[in-house]
């Protein structure tokens, strides 16, 4: 940890600690702070040039408080006593109107983070601006010089972020670590005798010295904009769809979406009252791992201070677990999973297959890279996206598409997933490999 990263936990420690005393005094029978400071530079080089450079450093503190059942908060971006001070007053004065609310109140003391492991989070990249745009402006380079129809650019961006963010609560709770996060990405536009095709590619890490050299990812963004140039559209069918690593995710993403607290409480889910069922292929398999070192989406604990521990969401394609925070477990009358603030490192299993053998098991159908739209309607599993990618036919990819939709119901996408891949994608909170589902309808002409 470095020496500003250890300056900055041991001050934001002491800002929790303030203002969970202020809260103390004011009468709250419980109080939970989360207090935060970070900063970072980004660069933008667009058509060979320097586009934007900013640099931000970024502080806050949100602050809940508890009169019984009865909840308020408040925060600021001013960390100074006095503002402190003033906005758990706030939190307090609104609390005392708020309405009653039997299931408000802090995570169980017993299921709090005992101690605080290394995960291997916090790598600060000491880049300069001048080395930044170096970087910007070659991984662009390469993207324009890759192939004569790329003709235009959507701008190559470095970014490096660096934090420290602290949670406390009246249970005696008050822990914190720090975290970095550095991407490098580019887009471009390819033309030939017809619409105007864009693609991009994009390499993300906790490590600067895990991000792809920027030559690789500008050549991959320009690769996948000239492959999609002649796009055609397809005559309705109903054919697999094979789902690349980059966009599969998304699938499993919608899964979350449906077994997570409110929309259970709710019953605004299609898998509502769905434990222990079997809604996945029998080769599914999906756990989180919140301890993977490094890992974009790992922590030691959740928003709301309970320990994270690796846990089983689907067994052989059977529903073992919900996706809780204390709030909406309580309404359900379960115990929260450790998921207030979103999940952390899911891990798909995969049936051993690598991607060029999932394009012969494909045989005949599509091949999607780019989805669009928002057509997933969490309380009816339906499912309908627009969508643009290749035509296979016999395990090899013929020609691109575009202006198609892919639809279906996740009830039915789900158990009809017939492979994953083992080309795993590590760039998210959802690690899964490439995807191939059965029987979807892709419609078109």
């Amino acid at each position: 940890m470095s020496d500003m990263a250890r300056r900055d936990l041991s001050a934001l420690k002491a800002t929790a600690s303030s203002a969970l005393e202020v809260a103390r005094k004011l009468g709250a029978t419980q109080a939970e702070v989360s207090t935060s400071r970070g900063a970072g530079l980004s660069v933008t080089a667009r058509m060979r040039d320097v586009e934007t450079l900013e640099y931000h450093r970024d502080q806050g503190m949100s602050v809940t408080v508890y009169f019984g059942q009865q909840k308020g908060s408040a925060s600021t971006s001013d960390l100074d006593a006095a503002a402190v001070e003033e906005s758990v007053a706030k939190a307090c004065a609104l609390a005392r109107y708020a309405a009653k609310d039997p299931f408000a109140g802090l995570a169980a003391p017993e299921r709090l983070a005992a101690g605080v492991p290394d995960l291997d989070l916090y790598h600060p990249w000491d880049v300069e601006p001048a080395q930044a745009i170096e970087l910007a402006l070659a991984c662009e380079a390469a993207g324009l010089d890759f192939d004569p129809r790329i003709n235009n650019s959507e701008g190559a961006t470095v970014s490096t972020h660096e934090g420290v963010r602290v949670y406390g609560n009246s249970h005696g709770f008050l822990a914190g670590y720090p975290s970095s996060q550095h991407s490098l990405s580019c887009a471009v536009l390819a033309s030939a005798d017809g619409p105007m095709e864009r693609d991009f590619e994009y390499s993300v890490a906790r490590h600067a010295d895990d991000l792809l050299a920027p030559e690789l990812i500008g050549a991959e963004a320009a690769r996948r904009a000239t492959r999609r140039l002649g796009a055609r559209k397809l005559d309705t069918a109903t054919v697999p769809v094979l789902y690349p690593a980059r966009l599969a995710r998304s699938l499993f993403g919608h899964l979350i979406g449906a077994i997570s607290g409110g929309n259970l409480y709710r019953k605004a889910s299609f898998l509502t009252d769905a434990m222990d069922k079997k809604i996945f292929a029998d080769t599914i398999s999906i756990i989180e791992q919140p301890h993977i070192p490094r890992a974009l989406s790992s922590a030691p604990f959740d928003d709301e201070g309970v320990a994270t521990v690796d846990r089983t969401l689907i067994e052989d394609g059977h529903l073992r677990g919900y996706v809780l925070g204390s709030y909406y477990a309580r309404k359900l009358g379960l115990e929260s999973t450790a998921n207030a603030g979103g999940i952390h490192n899911l891990v798909v299993s995969n049936t051993g297959e690598d991607f060029d053998q999932l394009l012969v098991d494909l045989d005949r159908g599509l091949l999607v890279t780019e989805l669009m739209g928002q057509g997933v309607n969490t309380l009816t599993g339906d499912y309908s996206r627009g969508a643009a990618g290749f035509w296979v036919e016999q395990g090899e990819i013929q020609f691109p598409v575009s202006e198609i939709t892919v639809a279906g119901n996740l009830s039915d996408m789900y158990q009809q997933i017939r492979a994953v891949g083992t080309d795993v994608d590590r760039r998210g909170g959802i690690r899964t490999g490439s995807v191939l589902v059965d029987g979807m309808t892709v419609a078109g002409n």
